[in-house]
């Protein structure tokens, strides 16, 4: 009685094991395929819908391969430089809209769209490699309007490693930027996921994002600024930026969060004085 009750125990710890092997299997094929889900959360807007009455902001549409991207541009009398400034991983331009004053302050232009899916942008995100061809493509679109003038190339969170990418291909042609901004940085996507997500294999990971090996490659001026009390992406991402670029200047804003460091005074002060020495 006692060999077969074993053995029942047996086959049913095997079973449950093929189980939780089977369910385990099929979340990281799930993740695989559909990441997207998990790393991006735009908020789609009408085609037709103005972004913002301001009548100095003015909205364009970037053709890229399979896709229209809605870019707007903060467009000053004679502004000392340009801002190309790409935002995080929710939301869309509009939310991004409503703090241009202090670059009106200081005298630059702002230009900012949204990726694929986010705002009035149309398709879809499908890859690190199709992000990154985007983010090009509209510099590469304004960029060129601001030969001779201060270029500022600044991210937060999500477009922190999109904008520490563009700095570095930048220095490595000779354009290095007056000044490389990241807020509330992450030292890399993989880097987040493992703590985020410690029972997903890194190989599954389709959008590594290396922020830090990027900002290694920088010749120009780095500027973190990240909230002390950040609860989804640590200051310690920060410090690893730092350890992998050593000359970059850290600004803990203190009390601040993930969604909120741009509301602290603090934040505010440095922003101007930053784009006021430049």
């Amino acid at each position: 009685m006692k060999k077969g009750s074993n053995m029942v125990y047996a086959l049913f710890s095997l079973g449950l094991l093929a189980a939780v092997g089977a369910v385990y299997t099929a979340a990281i094929g799930w993740l695989w395929f559909r990441q997207e889900r998990l790393l991006f959360e735009p908020t789609p807007l009408p085609a037709d819908e103005p972004l913002v009455g301001d009548a100095d902001v003015i909205e364009e549409w970037i053709e890229v391969p399979g896709a229209r991207l809605s870019a707007a541009q903060l467009r000053l009398p004679d502004p000392r430089g340009v801002v190309f400034f790409l935002h995080g991983n929710s939301g869309n331009l509009r939310d991004c809209l409503v703090d241009i004053d202090a670059f009106r302050q200081v005298n630059f232009d702002v230009v900012m769209f949204d990726y694929r899916g986010y705002g009035k942008s149309t398709s879809c995100i499908e890859s690190e490699a199709q992000l990154r061809s985007d983010v090009a493509a509209v510099w590469a679109h304004y960029g060129p309007r601001y030969e001779g003038k201060r270029i500022v190339i600044a991210g937060q969170s999500l477009g922190t490693a999109l904008a520490a990418g563009l700095s570095a291909e930048l220095c490595a042609a000779g354009h290095a930027p007056d000044l490389t901004l990241l807020v509330s940085p992450y030292s890399s996507m993989r880097a987040l996921a493992d703590e985020l997500y410690p029972w997903v294999p890194r190989q599954v990971l389709r959008y590594p994002l290396h922020t830090a090996e990027h900002a290694a490659r920088l010749k120009g001026p780095l500027m973190l600024i990240h909230g002390d009390k950040d609860e989804l992406i640590g200051i310690h991402h920060s410090h690893a930026l730092r350890t992998a670029a050593p000359a970059a200047q850290l600004l803990c804003v203190e009390g601040a969060g993930h969604g909120d460091v741009h509301k602290f005074p603090s934040f505010r002060k440095a922003l101007h004085g930053a784009l006021g020495c430049l």
